[in-house]
């Protein structure tokens, strides 16, 4: 539009001075063309604001074009830019009184171009002027709608953000709680237990109450290892110190063996290397596992057993304690502790989780993650 405004007014300029060569009113149309000119030019830095500058550089716009018209009727298609200015700068009904004088102003001087009534001259001007507002109309509407639009997609991806935001910090929230339960918490459990034992017999059988107690002490080491890679947010304190899986898998095995209960590890198919994120959630889950077998199966005897399968790895923990009902005990649409835990764990790498038991025949805890979608 700014273009159009400067050919339009250097095509009315040449043309004045081609059809009055000499014209007194030269050096006037000249210097008022060039006034006009600077004005338009001006006009970005008023703003778009109706404000008391603004509305008085438009006066004066419209007063040195008005005046041009007077002297020289071929500027008044000049008025077509002018029209936007006078959109964008006025409230709706004042820009349409405004464009409709300077239409009606613009046919009158037309008509001093020609002998008698030019139906072209009534016609054109109004029919260019709707045409020119009715598409600044058309633009200022697309113009609102799409920012709309943006604002509207600029809130959602806010939302989202906010949304993912709250969802990480629940998952890691369940994770934490997840680790705490394998870990700290159940060996607590097992330091309570063994400071119990020790008491029972302290002055019977000193000897065995003192290896109760360092074996407390041992599990109190282990938790404080895995207190602080929790702070560091490390792997598990036995992948650091075995180096693997199946390495941390003896160690634990080792750990939880004790007078009443005995942990064997074994390790089938060819090792691969695991993801780190796979080797953690089956070490918690073999930790999480044993915790349950220790606490309420009454077993003797329990196995852990790491197979590899290629595009699968598999950890089954298998016990010959008490048993249980496996359809008493939701492990899916949970957030908790125990199986629960164990079953998130596995869905969070997209594996299966399957138990078998019944009364009085142990349990087999198997855990199958595709190694495709680690």
């Amino acid at each position: 539009m700014h273009a159009a405004f400067f050919l339009l007014l250097a095509a009315s300029l040449t043309r004045y001075l081609i059809r009055h060569p000499g014209s007194p009113h030269t050096v006037w149309i000249v210097a008022l063309s060039a006034v006009l000119g600077l004005l338009y030019a001006f006009g970005p830095a008023m703003g778009s604001r109706p404000t008391l500058r603004r509305l008085l550089w438009l006066g004066a716009e419209v007063a040195v074009w008005v005046v041009l018209v007077v002297l020289a009727p071929s500027f008044g298609w000049c008025a077509v830019p002018l029209f936007y200015t006078g959109l964008r700068t006025l409230p709706p009904r004042a820009a349409l009184s405004l464009a409709a004088l300077l239409t009606t102003f613009m046919v009158v001087a037309q008509q001093r171009l020609v002998s008698g009534l030019d139906p072209n001259l009534l016609i054109a001007p109004p029919a260019v002027a709707a045409l020119a507002i009715a598409v600044f109309v058309h633009m200022d509407r697309q113009a609102t709608r799409q920012q709309a639009l943006i604002a509207d997609l600029v809130r959602t991806r806010r939302d989202l953000a906010a949304t993912e935001r709250r969802e990480g910090m629940l998952a890691e929230r369940q994770r934490l709680a997840m680790d705490i339960h394998d870990t700290l918490a159940q060996g607590l459990s097992s330091q309570r237990m063994l400071f119990q034992a020790a008491e029972r017999i302290w002055d019977t059988d000193p000897a065995t109450a003192r290896g109760h107690l360092r074996a407390a002490a041992g599990i109190a080491e282990h938790n404080l290892a895995e207190a602080r890679r929790f702070v560091h947010d490390l792997a598990p304190a036995d992948l650091n110190e075995g180096g693997s899986l199946p390495a941390a898998l003896r160690l634990l095995a080792a750990r939880e063996s004790t007078e009443k209960l005995t942990v064997r590890c074994r390790v089938e198919g060819t090792e691969t290397e695991l993801p780190a994120r796979v080797e953690s959630a089956l070490l918690r889950i073999a930790q999480g596992a044993l915790a349950n077998v220790r606490e309420h199966s009454g077993a003797h005897t329990a196995q852990l057993t790491l197979t590899h399968l290629g595009d699968l790895v598999a950890l089954d923990v298998a016990d010959d304690g008490r048993g249980f009902d496996p359809a008493s005990v939701p492990t899916a649409g949970m957030r908790g502790h125990g199986l629960p835990a164990i079953n998130a764990r596995v869905r969070q790498l997209g594996g299966t989780l399957t138990i078998e038991s019944a009364p009085g025949e142990g349990t087999v805890l198997s855990a199958a993650i595709p190694l495709e979608n680690p």
